[in-house]
């Protein structure tokens, strides 16, 4: 818990010089939030110096779950102190929504937040995207503390891939990888007509698939440069995709990225979702209505593409940035993309959702309950891969996919309890869950969560940090068999 807080101070300090040298009024409460999350952090350490430096599951759990609370309550100090969100529900959730990488924001008014706030928006979600665990377990062992147990407990998703045996070596190799897409993507978007600053904020939200801009319209505020939004578009299919097989590609292990039938399955469903999309776009939808209000050429079929593209991928992803109000266009795309909420993107990626996987796994188990129907005597494994799988992988995806659906089901119920309509009730718990961000009806792409109720914004919370540590992590702890010491 103390080195967390140092790497949250740490990266204060960084948003605070940000502030310094854009000048923006906000350098002192940034520092002084900084300085003080920092003294939490040592003082935590100091008091645990003492005690037993061994990690086991049990303890992982708890770990991984207050870790995420802690580093929540400490970064909202920012927008506590500098009073850009100065109630205290509102700015855990907007914290809470950075870490997820949701992308969910109360602000309205986006472009008058200062700098250096806005650039602490993004970190809190650069640090999430691959786990504040992932990036803690470099620094432990050096603590003697040993890491596998958060590992297993943070990994997103069924993935067993390891770039290395050790584990310490394995969350460098990822977060080295992290750091060099994010550092590429800047380098493209800033070519690309981006400024510096909106190009390694958009990096930042683009790799985490978190979400957040710096633009009140998000990303159509560039819908006159499309060399922007499809630079972006490849990052979050990136993004979306095990980080494990980036690591293949720049080891020139490329057949193991063609033969992965997960990401044959991502690549192969956005393909066809777009082909759709696009047809239906460019049938029936007049562009110009529905992308906000920033002037372009639409209506042509590349422009067609391009948004049915990337809203595609963003929802998929779960990154959530915008180019055009999807639940503008028509009632089919409209229940079409309250869908893809549910699918998420590849295991060992920072998407949130199911997973395609878990997908995958279930629609090849359904196939084969066929085939045992017919030849009942006949022993008949589940594959992926080329690998047989063990009968409790399929039956942990099961139980997930139901405790998932549970979790959606009864989420929306709580809105609809606290006054959302149908339609908001069933996308703001589809979209937290899934760490969305853009929900349906009044809380659709082209409005904020600001109207979100009090209770809501904290259960919203609850659902986002419930869906990012993938359900078990954090339902675990509800089990009273999780407590007892035997």
């Amino acid at each position: 818990m103390g080195v967390l807080l140092l790497f949250n101070g740490g990266f204060m300090l960084l948003s605070s010089l940000v502030s310094l040298l854009t000048d923006d009024g906000v350098t002192f409460e940034l520092t002084f939030a900084a300085f003080l999350v920092l003294f939490l952090g040592v003082f935590i350490m100091l008091l645990s110096r003492n005690h037993s430096k061994q990690i086991q599951k049990r303890e992982g759990y708890i770990v991984v779950s207050f870790g995420w609370i802690l580093m929540s309550l400490s970064g909202m100090l920012p927008y506590l102190f500098s009073g850009v969100i100065p109630d205290v529900s509102s700015a855990f959730f907007e914290t809470m929504s950075g870490y997820t990488t949701t992308g969910s924001s109360v602000l309205n008014d986006i472009e008058s937040v200062p700098k250096g706030i806005l650039f602490w928006r993004s970190t809190t979600h650069w640090i999430g995207g691959m786990g504040i665990i992932v990036l803690a377990i470099a620094i432990l062992p050096l603590l003697g503390i040993g890491g596998m147990q958060l590992f297993a407990a943070e990994a997103p998703g069924p993935s067993s891939d390891k770039l290395h045996p050790r584990i310490t070596d394995t969350a460098k190799r990822l977060w080295f990888i992290y750091f060099g897409f994010t550092l590429i993507e800047t380098l493209l978007l800033f070519f690309a007509g981006m400024s510096l600053f909106d190009a390694i904020n958009h990096a930042m939200s683009t790799i985490s698939t978190g979400g957040f801009s710096t633009k009140n319209s998000s990303v159509a505020f560039w819908n006159d440069t499309p060399i922007i939004q499809y630079i972006i578009t490849f990052f979050m299919i990136i993004a979306g995709t095990n980080f494990v097989l980036s690591y293949f590609a720049f080891t020139g292990k490329v057949q193991k990225i063609l033969h992965d039938q997960e990401f044959k399955y991502f690549i192969f469903f956005i393909g066809i979702a777009t082909l759709l999309v696009t047809t239906v776009l460019f049938g029936q939808v007049d562009l110009k209505l529905s992308s906000f209000d920033h002037p372009q050429v639409l209506g042509t079929l590349e422009s067609s593409f391009r948004h049915a593209f990337f809203q595609i991928v963003a929802v998929i992803t779960t990154t959530g940035f915008v180019t055009a109000d999807f639940t503008s266009w028509t009632p089919f795309l409209t229940i079409l993309f309250f869908g893809f909420m549910f699918i998420g993107g590849s295991a060992g990626s920072t998407s949130g959702g199911i997973k395609g996987v878990r997908h995958l796994l279930m629609i090849k188990s359904g196939f084969l309950e066929f085939k045992r129907a017919l030849h009942p005597n006949a022993i008949i494994q589940p594959r992926h891969n080329g690998s047989i799988l063990k009968e409790e992988i399929i039956h942990n995806i099961y139980a997930f996919f139901i405790l998932y659906m549970l979790s959606f089901i009864f989420g929306a119920l709580v809105f609809a309890s606290l006054g959302l309509d149908f339609e908001s009730a069933i996308g703001v718990a589809a979209s937290s869950l899934g760490n969305v961000g853009p929900a349906l009806g009044n809380f659709g792409p082209s409005f904020s969560y600001s109207e979100l109720p009090l209770l809501g914004k904290w259960w919203a919370s609850f659902l986002m940090l419930l869906g990012r540590l993938e359900l078990f992590t954090v339902l675990i702890l509800f089990t009273p068999f999780f407590w007892k010491k035997n």
